[in-house]
Order: C-alpha cells, then structure tokens, then sequence
C-alpha cells in the first residue's frame, strides 16, 4: 500500500476534460465499458451481466483508491459530468517505483483525440507526484490503436508475455 501518493484524490484537469474520482452515478457507462463486446475485445476483465456488476466494480475501484492501491479516473468533459472512459494508474509499488497504466472509452467516444488529451497528464502526474521511475502499459498484439497511443507517447515495446506485448516509459525518456 502506497501511504502518501493520493490524498486528496488527484482531480486532474486539460483543456476539454476533468479525469475526477469515479462515483456510483457513473454505474450506467460502467456497464457499457465492461459488457461492450468491442470494448471488451482486447480486455482480459470479466464481462459485466447486470448493472450490480458495474456497482461491484465501482465500489472495488473506490476502496482501492482509498487505500491508495491505485489511483483510476473517470474521463468527463469539464462541463458535462458523464462518464466517457477510465484511465488509471495500477499495479502501483512504490519498492520498485513503477505502476501500469490502463485506459477505455465508450464505443461513441474512440478515436476522438480523448486519450491523446488525457494520457500526458497521467504521466505527468505519475512521474512528478508519484515519483514513479516507469509506466508500464500491457496491450494485445491485435489492438494497434493503442499500441500507436502508446508509442505515441514514448513508450517503447520490452517484452511479450501469453498474448500481449509490454510497452515500458522510463521518466528520463519522457
């Protein structure tokens, strides 16, 4: 467990959008990202049957944030509070000084610019606030979007392991 990165919650802002601490209000999109077989095509997750299921989820994400497991955010438009995707820094050790990070967006909302806009905060608030030494990012061979996303942004590809590639940021890259 991490004692000192997170509290408060980060609240994280860029030009269009606030990544903000994800909430039982967001349980309906919840439910979409994690039963919508095209979000779901290069996730390894169980898939959601029932809006419980996204309230399960929700309050799991919830209590590890408030441990400061990890740190995962809702991605809303500054002016709108729905939710459009989730971001999140996971995997956290601080022994070692990395994390992963992880990321999905509504069908309506891929290939919009969203992550392009948002991933560079969570880096800069991984490596600045957390003083993480690397962010790694697991994606399946198949999901070339973001596999650009993250080469986009530096990450370089270091290994594979049972069907996914591993794309590693070191802070002296960034």
């Amino acid at each position: 467990m991490i004692e000192d990165y997170f509290p408060p919650f980060p609240v994280l802002k860029t030009t269009r959008f606030v990544l903000r601490k994800l909430t039982q209000n967001d349980e309906a999109e919840i439910f979409i990202l994690r039963s919508d077989e095209d979000v779901l095509k290069y996730l390894d997750i169980p898939k959601a049957e029932s809006l419980d299921d996204a309230r399960k989820f929700i309050d799991k994400i919830i209590n590890r944030n408030n441990i400061n497991e990890w740190v995962y955010w809702a991605i809303s438009f500054k002016n709108e509070p729905k939710l459009l995707g989730t971001i999140c820094l996971w995997n956290v050790s601080r022994d070692e000084s990395k994390a992963d990070i992880g990321f999905t967006l509504l069908p309506d909302f891929q290939g919009k610019g969203i992550m392009q806009e948002v991933i560079p905060v969570v880096l800069e608030y991984g490596f600045r606030e957390m003083k993480l030494g690397k962010i790694y990012g697991e994606v399946s061979p198949g999901n070339i979007k973001s596999i650009k996303l993250l080469e986009k942004f530096g990450f370089m590809c270091t290994g594979d392991s049972e069907n996914t590639l591993i794309y590693t940021l070191d802070r002296d890259q960034k």
